[in-house]
């Protein structure tokens, strides 16, 4: 996408910035003044879901990319089934999953699958949770990075952006029973990484010696 500027709204029909829905409507008309503006409000987000998908600096600017190019072409389609946000969230999972698989023929990955619980990532004002919880983000993000990418799509869309089942496995083009299936294995793996037991510490000191 080319660079953003905010738009002038001097025309009376025009909606006023910070207004999403009426954004949304203008866009549906065709006001491509209305969409830079939807962009601007959202794009934090997006790459935000873009970088945690692809784990990728470079990956996650083309996937924002085509998933407001694919916006763009298919909002007169929005039916507002689901708010817009998560609309988008699911154009990028797709965009992010088909960069994915660009990137996983040129590269041979270990696709092993392994999975329980996500810890809590907007834990209480707590100062001192709080304090506990910046460093417990940093491994969370880490131990997400070293997911395979078919299973960190899966816990990303799932435990960070709350997206049903029905709607992962629409856009990540499997079953919504296999979608349950890599949640539960990534979230064992993240688990494992995470908080390992006595055992594993043990072999992993071993192996550190």
């Amino acid at each position: 996408m080319s660079e953003v500027h905010p738009p002038e709204w001097r025309d009376a029909g025009k909606p006023p910035p910070g207004d999403m829905a009426a954004w949304v409507a203008a866009a549906k008309g065709g006001d491509r003044q209305a969409f830079d503006e939807i962009v601007r409000a959202t794009s934090a987000d997006t790459y935000a879901l873009a970088l945690r998908l692809t784990a990728n600096e470079e990956d996650a600017r083309d996937v924002v990319q085509e998933a407001y190019l694919r916006a763009w072409r298919g909002v007169k389609k929005f039916r507002g089934d689901a708010s817009f946000t998560t609309w988008l969230y699911r154009i990028t999972a797709n965009c992010a999953a088909t960069q994915l698989g660009k990137r996983a023929r040129h590269r041979h990955e270990d696709l092993d699958d392994m999975g329980a619980e996500l810890p809590d990532l907007h834990p209480d004002t707590d100062p001192e949770m709080r304090a506990e919880a910046s460093v417990l983000r940093g491994r969370v993000s880490e131990a997400l990075e070293a997911l395979p990418p078919r299973l960190r799509a899966v816990v990303v869309l799932r435990d960070v952006y709350d997206l049903p089942h029905d709607a992962i496995a629409a856009e990540l083009g499997i079953t919504e029973a296999a979608a349950k299936v890599r949640l539960h294995r990534a979230r064992v793996r993240l688990r494992s990484q995470l908080f390992p037991t006595r055992g594993e510490r043990g072999e992993e000191d071993a192996h550190a010696v």
